[in-house]
């Protein structure tokens, strides 16, 4: 692996799956990563992203950097051929070619703008990064997707299913903000990877880009997308062809007790954080089939296996 920047770096996902349990059952590697420095990029919030693979690099015995753009450092140009005269006074160019003099690998998280479909969807800032760096790099959350978190989950499903074929039901939920389609994107475009069947269930109006829907059953009705389901996962997104728009804010998509017990006692998953008593209630939240914590356990194992991957394949 030369770097990790979506489900296409994961040459082999069943392989990268098991490697992450048995890192799993014996993380600490600390020769492995000892004479390595990781810097980790932050442009967006981050709470188990930045602790999970800062964790992960530890683990390696790798020195870890860490920095938050959003109040540490200079605000970045990422545009070719500006005059830089207004507030941004460093060039992305500089930026990313002097992080990769200081770290071996360096991790980005960078969120979409959610005002210019092409540009979030062309991964402007990740490719930037990819650029000019001249070290591996590591998508900790780009504009569309989140292979960090994806790997998470299908480890996490592969440590909880009751049978090899579950069913994987993505639903819609209400949120209060504009997200981004970066979690439901990665997730819908690693489980098509698997032999799982999955549906995706969401309002009319909430449509992934094709290239992430795939050939994913499409279920407009959410009760009906619940039925006989081994795991749903809940996550909020803005509508892709209205793009960055919120159309709605529909209650009555929020995962409750009663539409559980639709499924086949499923687990609930959700990547976190999670807006109580909107994306999910509390009784399903709070009962012992939610496994949104063991999920974000496993963002450490998932990490470590990424960072064990690049380390052997190129440093």
């Amino acid at each position: 692996m030369q770097s990790f920047l979506s489900v296409n770096d994961a040459d082999n996902i069943p392989q990268l799956i098991d490697l992450a349990r048995s890192i799993k059952k014996n993380p600490l590697q600390k020769n492995l990563g000892g004479h390595l420095t990781l810097g980790l990029i932050f442009m967006n919030p981050s709470l188990r992203t930045r602790l999970s693979t800062q964790k992960a690099g530890h683990n390696l015995g790798m020195n870890v950097m860490v920095m938050n753009f959003s109040g540490e450092g200079w605000a970045l140009e990422t545009e070719d051929g500006v005059v830089m005269n207004g507030d941004k006074p460093e060039h992305i160019k500089e930026a990313a070619a002097v992080i990769g003099q200081y770290c071996d690998i360096i991790g980005i998280r960078s969120f979409a703008t959610l005002s210019d479909r092409q540009k979030d969807y062309d991964e402007f800032v990740l490719k930037k990064f990819v650029q000019y760096a001249g070290v591996p790099v590591i998508n900790m959350e780009s504009a569309t997707v989140h292979p960090l978190q994806s790997l998470t989950d299908l480890i996490t499903i592969e440590e909880y299913k009751t049978r090899p074929r579950p069913k994987v039901v993505l639903t819609w939920a209400p949120h209060p903000k504009a997200l981004p389609q970066a979690v439901a994107n990665s997730f819908a475009q690693w489980v098509q990877k698997t032999d799982y069947e999955f549906v995706i269930t969401h309002p009319k109006g909430y449509e992934l880009a094709p290239e992430f829907a795939g050939k994913a059953t499409i279920e407009y009705d959410q009760a009906a997308a619940f039925e006989g389901a081994d795991f749903i996962y809940a996550k909020n997104w803005s509508s892709y062809t209205d793009y960055g728009k919120v159309l709605h804010q529909d209650l009555n998509w929020m995962v409750t007790e009663e539409k559980m017990k639709r499924t086949r006692n499923a687990f609930f998953m959700h990547c976190l954080p999670v807006r109580r008593n909107m994306i999910v209630d509390d009784a399903v939240l709070d009962s012992d089939r939610s496994i949104v914590i063991q999920e974000a356990g496993n963002r450490v194992y998932a990490a470590q296996a990424v960072l064990h991957s690049i380390i052997q394949s190129t440093l």
